[in-house]
């Protein structure tokens, strides 16, 4: 029997932490890893091949980062996992200790911490426990574990250049792992002063994030985020375990030191400290065969398992269908068409406006993410989307940014195409009100598995102005194309409005305050360009009708 016959461990994110988490993949610690594009949750597709490709009949554990996109995307696989009969479980893990307690939506981050989840649970599902009790453990040890990070650079994100918000003599305290800016920003300080303060935030008597009070014992990760070098590390761990016996009279039972769960090439570490038990120390110390998990194998490296996955059905594949019907387009397959076109063309125009404000507010790739999936839809309209069908082109929509996106963004305007076309199916002539109610559809939903509303500075900020406004104008018997118009430039007005909110959902809700004012929400301006691109398309293809 192979050894991930008896239950599925998985844990996965976006590229650019390595090792974590496909350095952790080995008996006794994770079956299998799925990564996602930098910094950008995998897409569901690539979750479930996992979940189809390795699960055995106990079924199978996901062990989730909270970040939002990587709680929509892992949760979407579970569901449709489970609709598919096999037993899925998932546990988030959120060691962040960084930030108020109080933060909206999106609650604590999930950091290296992380790594010691999967090690406990990777050692629980070894030794044959059933997978409620693997659940249970990792739970209780995510409970247990708080992480801070401290950096002295911006990481650079491929082909973007480098943030210039850190001076040459200032560092970042409580920074996440995307990039984002810090809970704090103070001048350049030794490695003591800073250890001493990292420590005095996980164990705050205020926060009270982690069980840990004067007597217990911990294990201590020192991690480094990607260039820092290992003796650098060890000098923060050397001041660490001395501060936490001399000043909180706390012994280490387990230290482990070195780059665990990186950000690309940011200088920096983070520390991550978890309450000792008599489980958690056994599950510590039992053996793997991961090959980044630095203590405690036994024998030879596992060698990697190449299992044969099939891929879902392509675009070029559906399109060898489509191609047998009609290519002719209707009136109104033109028009949409065209409307698809001009919105996707919009957002190729505005990306490194979306990049420069989503650098100021999150991870600087919110500009890239999109610009992606236009390209993939203006690629895939050619050859795979039935323009004389609307419901069945939101869908195709869909499944396009659901493959080439990845992360919230993709996720949420998969949800989105998902809303709409379930709206629209069935109806022969799609008109305005139509369009009303399916864009009315796909705010329930975003809000629904988002948990976003109005104001929380997110794309229904956008959405659901330019919602109200097209029913509205429409049901006081305007002309539509003028509804159209109107409730574009109300998308764009509550776009804006995003400057003078606090966020509540996403990683912007880690940002401060008066950081947030310098730039509106991108994923709300992304969606008024894009809305606005088809009003105005439509206004101009009525204009040269008449003509």
């Amino acid at each position: 029997m192979r050894w991930f016959d008896n239950l599925f461990l998985h844990a996965g994110g976006g590229s650019g932490h390595e090792p974590a988490h496909g350095g952790f993949v080995g008996q006794g610690m994770l079956t299998a890893a799925v990564s996602g594009d930098v910094f950008t949750s995998p897409p569901v597709n690539s979750i479930l091949a996992a979940i189809r490709a390795v699960t055995g009949p106990k079924g199978c554990l996901l062990v989730v980062t909270n970040y939002t996109g990587d709680r929509l995307n892992f949760g979407l696989a579970a569901e449709e996992a489970k609709s598919e009969g096999y037993k899925v479980e998932m546990v988030i893990v959120g060691d962040d200790c960084a930030l108020p307690p109080t933060r909206g939506i999106a609650g604590r981050r999930g950091l290296a911490g992380t790594i010691l989840v999967n090690k406990v649970a990777g050692a629980a599902a070894d030794a044959g426990l059933p997978l409620e009790e693997v659940a249970e453990q990792a739970r209780h040890a995510s409970k247990f574990v708080g992480t801070v990070g401290v950096a002295l650079s911006v990481c650079t994100l491929p082909g973007q250049e480098t943030s210039d918000r850190l001076g040459l003599e200032q560092i970042e305290l409580g920074l996440g792992i995307h990039g984002e800016p810090g809970a704090a920003v103070t001048e350049l300080q030794p490695v003591d002063v800073v250890v001493s303060r990292v420590l005095k935030q996980i164990l705050s008597s205020e926060t009270r994030y982690v069980p840990i009070t004067s007597g217990d014992r911990v294990i201590l990760l020192t991690n480094g985020l990607g260039a820092t070098p290992t003796m650098e590390l060890m000098i923060a761990t050397r001041k660490a375990v001395r501060e936490l016996q001399l000043e909180y009279g706390i012994a280490t039972d387990r230290v482990y030191t070195g780059s665990f769960m990186t950000s690309l090439d940011m200088q920096g570490f983070s520390i991550s400290i978890m309450k000792s038990d008599a489980t958690i120390l056994q599950c510590l110390d039992s053996s793997t065969k991961a090959p980044c998990w630095p203590a405690g194998t036994n024998g030879d490296r596992q060698k990697p398992a190449k299992i044969s996955v099939p891929a879902p059905p392509s675009c070029a594949m559906k399109s060898d269908k489509m191609l047998q019907q009609s290519r002719e387009l209707t009136k109104e397959g033109c028009i949409l068409e065209a409307c698809i076109e001009a919105g996707a063309k919009e957002i190729i125009r505005i990306k490194d406006s979306l990049n420069e404000w989503d650098s100021k507010v999150g991870d600087g790739d919110c500009g890239t993410t999109m610009y992606r999936g236009a390209i993939a839809i203006l690629d895939d309209m050619k050859k795979c989307y039935p323009m004389n069908d609307a419901a069945e082109t939101v869908n195709e929509i869909g499944a396009t940014v659901r493959r080439v996106m990845g992360g919230t963004t993709g996720i949420l305007y998969d949800i989105l195409c998902k809303a709409a076309y379930a709206s629209l199916k069935g109806i022969k002539t799609v008109e305005a009100k139509h369009w009303a109610n399916a864009l009315q559809a796909s705010i329930v939903a975003i809000s629904k598995y988002g948990g976003a509303r109005e104001g929380y500075r997110t794309m229904l900020d956008a959405l659901i102005p330019a919602s109200e406004i097209l029913r509205e104008r429409l049901e006081a018997g305007d002309d539509p194309l003028d509804a159209f118009i109107v409730s574009s430039e109300a998308a764009m007005t509550g776009a804006e409005s995003t400057r003078h909110m606090q966020a509540q959902a996403g990683r912007s809700s880690y940002i401060a305050a008066d950081k947030l004012a310098s730039a509106p929400d991108p994923g709300a301006m992304a969606v008024a360009a894009w809305y606005r691109a088809v009003a105005l398309s439509l206004k101009s293809m009525s204009c040269h009708s008449k003509s």
